[in-house]
């Protein structure tokens, strides 16, 4: 079984309502008919119910079992625009301006999830991703405890004995340009506990570098040597080391070789990328060369689950990132 089948049917076990802001795309719209036949989460689709549902006869999709929200028409307009002026006043939004982004369906439905109405968020197939992350951060802020949002993929890569079995989160692939030794410490800490709340496995994190155990010296080394040392002085329950090159980090026979005194001892399943360069080449080359299935980006750090697209995304691709969005939330 895949680790999406397998998120599907813990998604089952507590089913979750979702919402999905970016309805009149074809993609989403089928995604929905699949989950709902699936019956791994409850569908909240937001925007105007004329053009959706019209756009779901035209190609044969049937949502007749998702509920549709037209901001513009909602009995809760009104008391959503008064809860995000409130939320927003002291940082100089008007009134007129919260009437006009609660119309955008995206802060909509993030109001839904703030107000309890909904579990979770699924965006960015047609938005980029500060267009998904702009309004979470504004309306739903950070997780008690948490230094910053990051973002990563669960990557599922078939016929692989590397990671758990092929199933890998790496981070940060989506959000943090550069990120200070401080701040990778923070993202370890938050994937391996990605990684363990997806796989129900323990994670393995390997702090990645083109350097392993002082091969190599330079700026961009030491700051992956320190962000190790502050994740494990931080975060002391953690399997981590660092720096590694990728081979020492998930192939034994190599790590014997590179980093024969490592804790991970080349069983790394949590990759931790020394920047957003390395990180989204890295998953889009695995996602093409090895046809592995890249979940993501999913978010971690904010108060409730929001998840982000890659605007290239298939529908499957969806219903993968919405099952895992309810899992999360059933946390």
């Amino acid at each position: 079984m895949s680790i999406i089948e397998d998120i599907k049917l813990r998604a089952k076990r507590n089913i979750k309502k979702i919402v999905l802001p970016e309805a009149t795309d074809v993609r989403v719209l089928k995604a929905t008919e699949n989950i709902l036949k699936e019956g791994f989460a409850e569908i909240i689709l937001v925007g105007n119910t004329e053009s959706i549902l019209n756009i779901s006869k035209q190609n044969n999709i049937n949502i007749s079992n998702a509920k549709i929200v037209n901001p513009a028409k909602s009995n809760n307009y009104e008391k959503y625009v008064n809860n995000f002026y409130e939320l927003r006043k002291n940082k100089g939004i008007s009134i007129e301006k919260a009437k006009e982004l609660l119309l955008n369906p995206v802060y909509y439905g993030m109001m839904m999830v703030e107000q309890n109405e909904a579990d979770g968020l699924v965006s960015g197939a047609i938005h980029s991703t500060a267009d998904t992350l702009r309004p979470a951060l504004q309306i739903l802020k950070t997780a008690p405890n948490t230094k910053l949002v990051s973002a990563f993929f669960l990557m599922d890569v078939p016929n692989c004995n590397y990671g758990e079995n092929g199933t890998f989160v790496f981070a940060d692939c989506g959000l943090n340009v550069n990120p200070n030794a401080e701040e990778l410490a923070e993202i370890a800490n938050l994937s391996s506990k990605s990684f363990n709340q997806l796989t129900g496995k323990q994670s393995k994190i390997a702090m990645l570098s083109y350097s392993s155990y002082g091969s190599a010296k330079s700026e961009l080394v030491e700051k992956i040597i320190q962000a190790t040392k502050i994740a494990k002085q931080e975060y002391p329950e953690l399997i981590i080391d660092g720096e590694l090159q990728l081979d020492a980090a998930i192939v034994p026979e190599v790590a014997k070789i590179k980093a024969p005194n490592s804790k991970l001892e080349g069983k790394a399943n949590t990759l931790i990328f020394p920047n957003l360069d390395s990180g989204n080449i890295g998953y889009k080359l695995v996602q093409r060369l090895a046809k592995a299935e890249a979940y993501g980006p999913l978010c971690q750090g904010i108060s409730k689950p929001v998840n982000d697209l890659s605007r290239g995304c298939s529908s499957k691709d969806i219903e993968g990132v919405v099952a895992i969005t309810a899992v999360q939330a059933q946390e």
